[in-house]
């Protein structure tokens, strides 16, 4: 007589791995900026307190009307491009906590 064999019942159970989130990284510190709008009376006033002592010698860094607009629109456009990220990033990590829920 042979031993009765019993059918192996296979349970597969898929389960998804954990996502690791890792933490946003730090917010941004700006050191403060001091700005100067010199004209040229406002420059020839500078040169001649320095002439006279009573100024420190300072490298002065100027943007035309048109470079300060071009740099206004790219600080814009990193705002704009930081914040689609953020609510991306935002859009997964919700979605990965409504399926841990599930």
């Amino acid at each position: 007589m042979q031993p009765q064999v019993k059918p192996v019942e296979v349970v597969t159970v898929a389960e998804r791995l954990p996502v690791y989130h890792p933490p946003l990284p730090e917010a941004i510190e700006s050191a403060p900026i001091e700005w100067r709008i010199l004209n040229p009376d406002i420059m020839q006033a500078y040169l001649d307190a320095v002439e006279a002592g009573e100024e420190p010698r300072v490298a002065y860094y100027g943007l035309t009307s048109q470079g300060y607009e071009n740099l206004s629109m790219t600080m814009g456009e990193i705002t704009r491009y930081i914040e689609q990220i953020l609510h991306i990033v935002g859009y997964y990590k919700e979605l990965d906590e409504e399926e841990d829920k599930e």
